[in-house]
């Protein structure tokens, strides 16, 4: 009798530990809002360098950028001279950019936010960061597995049905140990790759530890990658008003 009651007991209390162990368990939507979270913050005020890499040329751009999520938007171009002073700013679903060799402010369409920023394999629309993973998206831990040694979260993100996106899937590999992300993948609405942004050389910036090296490649496109680097990045700062205008596009 008394090892019976040992046993109802012993599963008593592994039936009230279960859920909390699986509750130590992040879900997909946490683990991409933690992503999202650490790379751009609720506001965002950067430095970076940007090379432009392909088999035939290779550029590198100097860039400042100012981020208010998930509304407003504003990136400068600060180096090479052919290029300073080319400004892109965004409000809401609209974006313009700023070419001051002929002094013009050009509205950007929605269709064109797919579209390549300044010859690189980043999209207008992952510069100025319209379209939300968060909320255009569902998530969900797909596996776990390991990846160059380390153990790692895969999480998979669908578009949601009346969500106006591009991807048909993104795939996401997250660090266990201290959710750091290594990896994204971008699928068409064929399940096709299309491109693989690998994140690297994790330090401290900003306040916090993160991949300072973007990697972007397309997968059409052998031998083309184009490289960010992050310089400085001041997070969760109020941002002045002023700076999200185009007023403010126009006077480099």
């Amino acid at each position: 009798m008394i090892g019976l009651r040992w046993l109802a007991v012993l599963a008593l209390v592994l039936t009230q530990l279960a859920p909390l162990a699986s509750a130590q368990e992040p879900s997909g939507r946490e683990l991409v809002e933690r992503v999202d979270t650490l790379l751009w913050g609720k506001t965002l005020q950067s430095e970076f360098e940007m090379t432009i890499a392909t088999p035939r040329w290779q550029r590198t751009l100097a860039l400042r950028a100012w981020m208010e999520r998930p509304t407003r938007s504003f990136i400068r171009i600060l180096a090479p001279a052919k290029e300073k002073g080319i400004g892109s700013l965004r409000i809401g679903a609209e974006m313009w950019n700023y070419l001051p060799n002929i002094e013009r402010t050009i509205k950007i369409p929605p269709s064109m936010m797919l579209q390549p920023w300044m010859g690189s394999d980043f999209t207008n629309d992952d510069l100025v960061k319209q379209s939300s993973v968060i909320d255009d998206y569902t998530q969900r831990v797909l596996r776990t597995e390991t990846d160059d040694g380390a153990a790692t979260y895969v999480v998979e993100a669908l578009p949601k049905p009346d969500a106006a996106v591009v991807w048909g899937k993104i795939l996401y590999w997250v660090r266990k140990a201290d959710l750091i992300p290594l990896k994204q993948e971008y699928y068409s609405e064929r399940g096709e790759l299309v491109r693989v942004l690998n994140l690297s050389e994790v330090r401290p910036m900003g306040g916090r530890t993160m991949p300072t090296k973007w990697e972007m490649r397309p997968i059409g496109q052998p031998g083309n990658v184009t490289t960010i680097v992050v310089k400085s990045a001041l997070f969760d700062r109020a941002i002045e008003a002023g700076v999200f205008t185009q007023r403010s596009l126009q006077k480099p």
